[in-house]
């Protein structure tokens, strides 16, 4: 009966509306970026979005056109690929269906598209441009470098803890290449990697606005390139190119008395280079990284990606990336081997905020602390001037001391920064290759301007804190009545920004790793923020580089070291190596990407093959736990969950998971198998772990009971009892959580779907128990670590952030129904509960914005909501029997009703609906 009530809904209001003759297609994209450049994928894939003024406007038909030239699209000829006039529905993820696409040469693409209204449009038109598709399309470019590690130095694998075999700075070299152009250009490509980065500049002039290219990978396996477009930039006559190198993860100095975190070397800096000319005599010549480029001595005298770095004005040779500087004393680029190449498919990282010093405070050494207010992944940029040879001393840090002096005590240390005078008026420097996590810099060597100098030191004329990560696209917002809860979005979203580089790294400064656990526990959150699509992708192939010969998949990716410390409990835990098999599944349903559980599938099949082999009758035992939970002893390995709880609970939902990836790509025999396994895991958890008197599993944690619930582990004639029970857990806890980084998403899970937001909201809005509130209240400007904001461990921390998606998915009400794919099947369903008044919330989905924004006043209840073009939505609106709906002052008389909520299925549209 519900069902059709809300069909007439539908139908009252579409009568309502005056047809609109406007309808547009947007967002036109291509492998999830807009007009790229560089792709390596044979058959990209396509996507655009619809905006229509019409309500319940859906896509009826498309047609693609893809040509080689800009003359036959404008003219409606697709001469790569017509795919005629489909009748589908689909506007995300459309594969290339064209002739073969060739290497370096840009395609130009539109769409047109029929909906359900009779309206018809063509868009604007995109582009992609290809990039190398195979070894000989680098046209004999070869990896050069200044010198070459000792073949006994490499250690593409340390172990941690052993000690040093040598002690060795390197050189981080510079190059450069004289390019004479005597043609008019018609496009200039540059294809480029250096490792483990680099900075490129033509004729004196940065290339590009990124930071840290190419991203880090497993070098032993691949290094990814990156594409710059130099038409405008190419100018005729001598040409000059620079390209300077920095150390990364690919070579981590063995200093001393600067901190390293591991000892990883897979050899000295690199580079490799192809630019590609057409000239519009229709001619083409290449510039190819040989012999013939020179290199000397940059001058960075030190860099590490955990040290710091270290810079010496007085070795810049003027000029030396202009035309007409004397190279005669510089030496021939060394020819040596390198990785496998592949484009870099993720966003780079930016520069993003920039932070004044909010205070300058003078300490007893003389020293001077800049606090800029916020905890940031960033760089610094300094402004100086003083004597030549005085050197700067910066040293970062997240806390300080008692007597106000840094400390880095909890994020690895010594690392800082060195400049050293030339001498010559305002000097400004930037570090090129390290980052960091800081809220404080402590400043040595200088004075700032303004301030007493009687010693004449260097004046740091400005210091600023220069934000950087990964420049996915925003696509998620959030405010609500309650500042709390503003405050802890903003806080969460700090760490989530700090961490979000080329790989989703654990903390900004001390490990900088891919630690894999965060990726499924923490993506819904993520995504909901940021278009990270292809960095997830990324992340999945890093994970196909590291895992090993037996099918594990280590905890982190790439993995730079291997953890032995308390045997292998760093290094296989199936909490992390699950998103392995978690993350392609997770793809599919927020992006509607298939083709990840196409591509990692032998890699998911080998993972949960090398699971079965750990599990000693199907439980699974090894590894952490639900690691940082509050336990009565300091956070670390799990306390309040026994061991093989959390690891079998997640090899059952891998192997229900695997078994619906399988079903999906057509291997049903192998869903079967997955199928099979999965009831006898089910069984031998509930065996070992259930109560059947007190309905507990194990000891009976939130962490254990609420994944044995989210994860579909209980049967159901006890499912009631068991989220009774975790309830009754953290009432009789005054309202505390105690489950960590494994447990704590589920246990929010299982609260929300069970209709109880208001004891999320009674754990979350306070700051007297260990939480976001209490980090707040200890001065934290970004999630940590532990959730007591302990001063031993990192003040910036991706893996507690859950609540992020609650924010999301509760306060907002914003979900996908349990049959959508990539968000064409949306709920909205706000939960109000505790003080909330208000909220406005939006994501901008694979199919356009999502929006709902409500408040209440009184006795009456406001909620607008906002549903893309091309989907469809139910919403779910606070109600009871006693009041009165209406939508734009429309009484609704027939709606569904579900425990206090009024029911109705909107098509696409903005509506604003009343319950008075």
């Amino acid at each position: 009966m519900m069902n059709r009530f809300i069909a007439v809904f539908v139908l009252v209001l579409s009568s309502m509306v005056t047809y609109s003759q406007q309808l547009k297609v947007d967002a036109l994209s291509c492998e999830y970026k807009s007009n790229p450049l560089g792709l390596d994928i044979l058959q990209p894939k396509l996507s655009w979005k619809l905006q229509a003024e019409n309500r319940n406007t859906s896509q009826t038909h498309f047609q693609i056109l893809v040509s080689d030239n800009l003359k036959d699209l404008q003219a409606n000829k697709g001469n790569v690929w017509d795919s005629k006039k489909i009748a589908s529905n689909q506007s995300v993820n459309i594969i290339y269906s064209g002739t073969k696409l060739i290497s370096t040469k840009k395609y130009y693409w539109k769409v047109k598209v029929w909906d359900n209204h009779n309206l018809s449009v063509w868009s604007e038109t995109a582009y992609w441009q290809m990039g190398l598709l195979s070894k000989a399309d680098w046209k004999n470019a070869q990896w050069i470098a200044y010198d070459k590690i000792a073949d006994s130095n490499v250690n593409i694998l340390p172990v941690d803890g052993k000690k040093d075999t040598f002690k060795e700075n390197n050189i981080l070299p510079i190059f450069r290449k004289s390019v004479n152009v005597i043609k008019t250009v018609k496009s200039a490509t540059l294809f480029i990697s250096g490792l483990g980065h680099f900075e490129c500049s033509l004729n004196g002039k940065k290339v590009g606005d990124d930071f840290l290219a190419p991203g880090w990978t497993k070098y032993d396996k691949e290094a990814l390139y990156v594409t710059y477009d130099l038409t405008n930039s190419i100018k005729t006559g001598e040409n000059v190119f620079g390209v300077m190198l920095g150390n990364g993860f690919y070579y981590i100095p063995p200093v001393s008395g600067r901190y390293r975190k591991l000892k990883v070397a897979f050899g000295y800096p690199k580079m490799i280079c192809r630019l590609a000319i057409e000239y519009t005599d229709g001619t083409k010549t290449d510039v190819v990284s040989n012999s013939s480029w020179k290199t000397a001595p940059s001058p960075i005298t030190f860099s590490s990606i955990f040290g710091g770095e270290d810079y010496n004005a007085n070795l810049e040779q003027k000029g030396w990336n202009l035309p007409k500087f004397n190279d005669s004393n510089w030496k021939s680029a060394l020819p040596v081997d390198g990785p496998e190449l592949n484009a870099q498919k993720e966003e780079p990282i930016q520069i993003f905020d920039r932070f004044a010093a909010k205070t300058i405070t003078e300490v007893a050494n003389k020293d001077w602390i800049y606090d800029f207010g916020q905890n940031s992944s960033a760089i610094i940029e300094l402004k100086v001037s003083g004597k030549k040879g005085d050197t700067i001393r910066i040293t970062p840090a997240e806390l300080l001391k008692e007597d106000g002096l840094v400390t880095q005590k909890n994020i690895g240390g010594p690392s800082y920064f060195n400049y050293i005078l030339k001498g010559d008026g305002i000097e400004t420097w930037r570090p090129k290759f390290m980052y960091t996590g800081f809220r404080y810099l402590q400043v040595k060597g200088g004075v700032p301007k303004g301030k007493n100098n009687p010693s004449n030191k260097a004046v740091i004329e400005d210091l600023k804190a220069l934000h950087i990560r990964n420049a996915a696209t925003t696509v998620g917002s959030f405010s609500s009545s309650n500042e709390l809860f503003n405050q802890t979005f903003d806080l969460i979203n700090w760490s989530v920004k700090s961490n979000m580089m080329s790989v989703f790294t654990d903390c900004p400064h001390r490990e900088k790793l891919g630690w894999l656990e965060q990726l499924h526990l923490m993506g819904s959150s993520i995504s909901y923020n940021y278009d990270v699509a292809p960095l997830f992708k990324k992340a999945l192939q890093d994970m196909k580089n590291s895992q090993t010969a037996d099918g594990l998949i280590p905890e982190i990716a790439p993995e730079y070291v291997k953890f032995e410390w308390g045997g292998d409990m760093f290094r296989d835990s199936p909490e992390w190596g699950s998103s392995s098999i978690l993350l392609p599944w997770y793809l599919y349903k927020w992006y509607g990407d298939q083709q990840a559980m196409v591509d990692y599938y032998p890699m998911m099949q080998r993972y949960i093959s090398y699971l079965k082999t750990k599990a000693n009758n199907h439980i699974l035992s090894q590894g952490l736990g639900d690691w940082y939970d509050l336990g009565p002893n300091a956070p670390g390995v799990s306390q309040l969950t026994p061991m093989g709880v959390t690891g079998t609970a997640i090899y059952y939902y891998d192997l229900k998971t695997l078994a619906k990836i399988a079903t999906k790509i057509g291997k049903t025999q192998d869903a079967e198998t997955y199928e099979k396994l999965a009831v006898e895991v089910k069984k031998a958890f509930n065996h070992k772990f259930f109560n059947a008197e007190t309905k507990q599993y194990a000891s009976g944690s939130q962490t254990a009971n609420a994944m044995a619930v989210y994860l579909g582990l209980v049967n159901e004639k006890d499912k009631k009892a068991v989220v009774e029970n975790i309830i009754k857990d953290i009432r009789n806890r005054d309202n505390s959580l105690t489950a960590g980084d494994i447990g704590y998403r589920y246990l929010l899970r299982v609260l929300e779907d069970e209709g109880r937001s208001d004891v999320i909201f009674d754990m979350n809005s306070r700051a007297d128990k260990p939480g976001y509130g209490m980090q707040l209240a200890k001065g934290a400007t970004a999630l940590t670590e532990s959730w007591a904001a302990l001063t031993t461990v990192s003040n910036n921390h991706l893996m507690l952030g859950h609540l992020m998606e609650w924010f999301y998915s509760g306060v907002g009400g914003i979900r996908q129904d349990e049959e959508s794919i990539a968000w064409n099947k949306i709920k909205i369903e706000p939960e109000i509960v505790g003080d909330l008044t208000s909220a406005n919330t939006s994501y901008n989905s694979p199919y356009g914005t999502i929006a709902s924004n409500w408040k209440k006043i009184g006795n009456v209840f406001e909620l607008e909501v906002t549903i893309p073009a091309n989907t469809n939505a139910e919403i779910y609106i606070p109600f009871r029997t006693n009041q009165t709906l209406t939508e734009s002052n429309q009484k609704i008389e027939k709606f569904g009703l579900e425990t206090n909520r009024a029911i109705v299925k909107i098509g696409s549209g903005t509506y604003l609906f009343k319950v008075q």
